[in-house]
């Protein structure tokens, strides 16, 4: 008994070392704490709290709590000091000590739910009828011609709307925002106006032209009889791709006027092989051909029309889109990577198979060059293939890859590179941010601001809203590089001087910048750290992406959705079903609520057979 004594008096001891810390850093802060907007100030106060927490490994203190069936201290993040206390407490009462501390002016756990409410609800406007986590949904370019999407979407449950201002232009976006505002006259409905910044991506540059040729195929099963057919769209030349068409063939107004349902158009393909389309419903910028063999077309192949098996006229396929051209990389190989600006193109090799000429690409920031260094990692393509850099000039760096495919890993243009090792000096806001914000200004509830490394970063970005007058805007900070992560406390207490903010954990550069291994602890601390200042997580990158590209999630997708209900929204990529995958993550995290609090398991009565109640 006098041992457990004796261990309880020293659980007192550290807590109360953990509380004279908290209010040390008070005074550290204070500074930072002056300039803090006022729907933040017990906020940043209870920050700076769990920081003076989480500065020690209390995991020992935990696990002796734990024993005595007291609270671990594991959700203390919203409210520190009075967690602190009311352990405290326990503990003097299990010790027979009649001194009781007050929670007299400290911040309490409802209280702190309801700050994270009402700053989420500033941020991304309040819930929809469901689930308490909001949904962010990337727009396509194609939701400006799809009538219904838009509707569709927020009927789903859709709550946020993301513009990327890194595709398309004003003119795409005026017209989201339009059909936007008037679903939501339509629905009633909350749906917030998101944009993202492109900020200072570095990329690889443009590859030379491939031929100009397009692959048909029809889908087949496992015996190689067609399914479906491959169906494109003839339509007139300068029309784009889209989701439901993203094959185009052009043709002359003329031919393509004469074109009608049940007609076949015979061709010969670049094979030989005679095949033939038979013509289905108009569209609204062209007409719908279906093939039923594989085939492939060039520009200039001569299309024969058929009505009634009489050849009515001919025509020529007009200028096709050039194939995209792509570098194979295997382990071992070099790979340049240009300053000047010039088309990629693969390695040459002579007759014998010997190397003439290795792969070259440029890359959209020559600039961090001067900052890279040798021995450092590349990484392309999401992680697809990763290097080592070799040597460093001002006019190329030279890359030995050393992972990619046993096969090759095909390298495209306008793919990422990440520089994860390198201390890179580019900022997080670009002269074409700079131009976007004036229309995101006037446009959107909400600006997602890209690459934050730093507090200058932050501080650079409301510079420019203090200029266009609009300081109040939403902001969502987004974290994916190194730096960002390990500047987060700093970078949140320069944010918090205005309202309202949020962060977005953007996991895709993250887990590249971070390593793979190291991600699920930086989603840990990110979630913790944004806790603990009451500020909205966005949880961003490849939720259920294979069931908006395919319309059926892997398991694992499903798990990771299922735990995205800790943050207050998550953010979904477009794709073909999108639609389906709002509604499926919309089921998900309502079931959710009842297993989980944010970090906090619940217990609902089990589900299933209970073999003691017969």
């Amino acid at each position: 008994m006098k041992l457990k004594k004796k261990r309880i008096e020293e659980m007192i001891g550290l807590l109360d070392q953990i509380t004279k810390k908290a209010v040390l850093y008070e005074t550290e802060f204070a500074e930072k704490l002056t300039n803090i907007h006022p729907a933040y100030k017990k906020s940043a106060l209870n920050f700076i709290h769990y920081l003076a927490l989480r500065e020690n490994d209390i995991r020992d203190l935990q696990e002796k709590l734990g024993e005595l069936g007291i609270s671990r201290l594991a959700r203390a993040e919203s409210n520190v000091l009075a967690s602190i206390l009311a352990v405290k407490n326990l503990l003097r009462k299990l010790n027979k000590l009649k001194k009781q501390d007050k929670n007299k002016g400290k911040l309490t756990r409802k209280k702190a739910k309801k700050q994270i409410r009402t700053n989420t609800n500033s941020l991304l406007g309040k819930k929809l009828k469901g689930s308490k986590t909001r949904i962010m949904v990337t727009l396509p370019k194609e939701a400006v011609d799809e009538k219904h999407l838009i509707y569709n979407l927020v009927g789903a449950g859709m709550s946020a709307a993301r513009i990327n201002c890194a595709h398309d232009n004003v003119d795409v976006w005026y017209k989201l925002i339009e059909k936007i505002h008037n679903v939501k006259k339509k629905t009633g409905k909350t749906c917030k106006i998101c944009m993202d910044l492109g900020g200072p991506k570095l990329r690889t540059g443009k590859m030379i032209a491939g031929p100009k040729v397009l692959h048909l195929q029809p889908e087949r099963d496992i015996k190689g009889t067609v399914t479906n057919p491959c169906e494109v769209l003839f339509a007139p030349k300068g029309t784009l791709p889209s989701v439901e068409y993203p094959q185009i063939i052009p043709v002359d107004t003329d031919f393509l006027n004469k074109l009608e349902e049940n007609d076949k158009i015979q061709f010969t393909d670049t094979r030989d092989k005679k095949r033939t389309f038979k013509i289905g419903k108009k569209e609204n910028d062209g007409v719908v051909g279906k093939l039923f063999d594989s085939a492939y077309i060039e520009t200039g192949t001569e299309l024969n029309l058929f009505k009634l098996d009489v050849l009515c006229v001919t025509a020529k396929v007009e200028d096709l889109i050039p194939v995209e051209q792509y570098i194979v990389l295997k382990a071992g190989d070099i790979l340049y990577l240009l300053a000047e600006e010039v088309e990629g193109e693969p390695a040459k090799y002579d007759e014998n198979g010997n190397l003439l000429n290795s792969a070259f690409v440029s890359c959209t920031l020559p600039e961090i060059f001067k900052d890279v260094k040798e021995g450092e990692l590349i990484v392309f393509d999401d992680g697809k293939i990763e290097g080592k850099i070799k040597e460093v000039s001002t006019e190329k760096l030279t890359v030995e890859i050393f992972y990619a495919k046993e096969i090759g890993e095909k390298l495209r243009a306008d793919k990422g590179i990440n520089l994860p090792e390198s201390n890179l000096s580019i900022s997080g806001l670009t002269e074409k941010d700079k131009e976007d914000l004036k229309f995101i200004t006037k446009n959107a509830d909400v600006v997602n601001f890209s690459f934050v490394n730093s507090a200058k970063d932050v501080n650079d970005l409301y510079f420019e809203l203090k200029k266009l007058e609009k300081e109040d805007l939403g902001v969502i900070l987004k974290i994916e590089t190194q730096k960002g992560f390990k500047n987060l406390p700093e970078i949140l207490l320069t944010a918090m001087q205005h309202y309202p903010v949020g962060v977005m954990i953007a996991r895709g550069d993250l887990a590249i910048e971070m390593g793979w291994k190291n991600l699920a602890r930086a989603q840990e601390e990110l979630l913790s750290l944004c806790e603990a200042v009451h500020i909205p997580v966005v949880w961003a990158t490849q939720v259920l992406e294979t069931h908006a590209k395919k319309g059926r999630p892997s398991r694992s997708e499903i798990t990771d959705a299922a735990l995205a209900e800790r943050a207050e929204c998550v953010m979904l990529n477009k794709g073909p079903f999108i639609v389906k995958t709002v509604e499926l993550l919309s089921e998900i995290l309502k079931d959710m609520e009842d297993y989980q609090d944010k970090k906090s398991t619940l217990l609902p009565m089990l589900d299933m057979f209970n073999p003691f109640n017969k």
